[in-house]
């Protein structure tokens, strides 16, 4: 059982809380949905989620002021995670919604699946292949509901890769910021592992 902790959840407007609220409580955390900077600030543990598109996402996340503490609390190493769109909000720009900046804090573009017979979005399970020495990360399978990705590691963080028409980056870290394309809530007991070596930090 994870160490017992205040969650702060960032209320998107684009994201289906319930399973991952209940993913913290069989952990024994205390999660909370919230959209004020002062909780982002404050929290010990803070996790992005979302689905849908990277332009809502981002004007959903202005809209609340919550860029700047976003932002600030990754700069300073605070325990944060996101999921899937949560990722993607993280880079700089998507094909998704071209002329809209992401939050930036990691360094790349985000880029549609595209390949002959490809399908779009991937759905379903597939292999997580952890680099060595990653601290959350271990191999193993994930569930994926996705349209884009990170093709490249980005410089300066430890990635995990999955493959869907080629290699792209399903989970990156580095130090207390984790980040991942798949849905660890809705991954099975290797997800629920995944979220409970996360709570523990800090």
């Amino acid at each position: 059982m994870a160490a017992a902790r205040d969650v702060a959840i960032v209320r998107t407007g684009i994201a289906n809380l319930a399973s991952v609220i209940a993913a913290f409580e069989r952990l024994g955390a205390r999660p909370f949905v919230t959209t004020e900077a002062r909780a982002i600030a404050e929290a010990s543990h803070v996790m992005l989620p979302g689905v849908g598109a990277f332009g809502a996402g981002m004007g959903a996340l202005s809209a609340a002021h919550l860029v700047e503490p976003l932002s600030l609390r990754v700069a300073a190493d605070r325990p944060t995670m996101a999921i899937c769109l949560g990722l993607q909000l993280l880079c700089e720009t998507s094909d998704e919604t071209p002329g809209v900046r992401g939050l930036g804090l990691v360094p790349a573009h985000v880029a549609r699946f595209t390949g002959p017979g490809l399908k779009v979005p991937q759905l379903g399970w597939n292999r997580v292949v952890a680099a060595p020495g990653m601290r959350f990360i271990e191999t193993g399978y994930a569930y994926f509901a996705n349209s884009y990705r990170l093709g490249e590691a980005p410089p300066g963080f430890s990635c995990a890769l999955a493959d869907h028409g080629g290699p792209f980056v399903a989970a990156l870290e580095r130090d207390n910021l984790l980040a991942c394309q798949f849905h660890p809530e809705l991954s099975g007991p290797w997800g629920q592992a995944l979220i409970a070596r996360w709570l523990e930090v800090g």
